[in-house]
C-alpha cells in the first residue's frame, strides 16, 4: 500500500480510496474472527436460543448478564455450577462465542486440562485466561 500513500491526494480525489480501505477494514475484520475463532477451540455448541430454560432451573437473568460481557470490563471472574448434564458447558461456549464477536480473544478449555498433571509435572498446572466469578447467590 506503499504506492498508494504516495498518491493519497489523487486516490482521494478519483473517489475510491474510501471504498478500497472499507474493503481492507472488513476483510481484516473477518480474517481476524476466523482466526480468534479457531484459536478459541470452542467446539460446536446449542446456541442459547434452543436452551431449554425450564430444566435445570438456572438463573436466566445472570446467564444473560454473562453474555453482556460486563465482566470483562470488570476484570472479574464467574464461576458456572452446577450437576454433570445441566448445560454448564453450553452456556460457557456461548459466552465465549459473544467474546469472540465482540472482538475479544478466546481460549475455551475443560477444568480437567487446567489441573492435569502430566508425568513430568509434580503440580497441576494453573488455568490461565478469563472466567468469570458470579456471586454464590446467583450461580446454579
Amino acid at each position: 500500500m506503499h504506492g498508494l500513500l504516495a498518491h493519497w491526494q489523487d486516490a482521494v480525489a478519483a473517489g475510491w480510496a474510501e471504498t478500497l480501505i472499507g474493503w481492507e477494514e472488513t476483510e481484516r475484520g473477518r480474517r481476524s474472527l476466523e482466526r480468534r475463532i479457531r484459536s478459541a477451540h470452542i467446539g460446536r455448541f446449542k446456541p442459547l436460543c434452543d436452551f431449554d430454560w425450564t430444566w435445570p432451573k438456572c438463573d436466566r437473568a445472570a446467564i444473560e448478564a454473562l453474555m453482556a460481557l460486563g465482566f470483562l470490563n470488570d476484570a472479574t471472574n464467574a464461576i458456572i455450577v452446577g450437576a454433570n448434564g445441566v448445560g454448564k458447558t453450553t452456556i460457557a461456549q456461548n459466552i465465549a462465542h459473544q467474546a469472540l464477536i465482540q472482538g475479544h480473544t478466546v481460549l475455551f478449555t475443560a477444568l480437567a486440562r487446567c489441573s492435569a498433571i502430566s508425568p513430568r509435572q509434580t503440580a497441576p498446572q494453573p488455568c490461565v485466561g478469563a472466567s468469570a466469578i458470579m456471586p454464590a447467590s446467583n450461580s446454579w
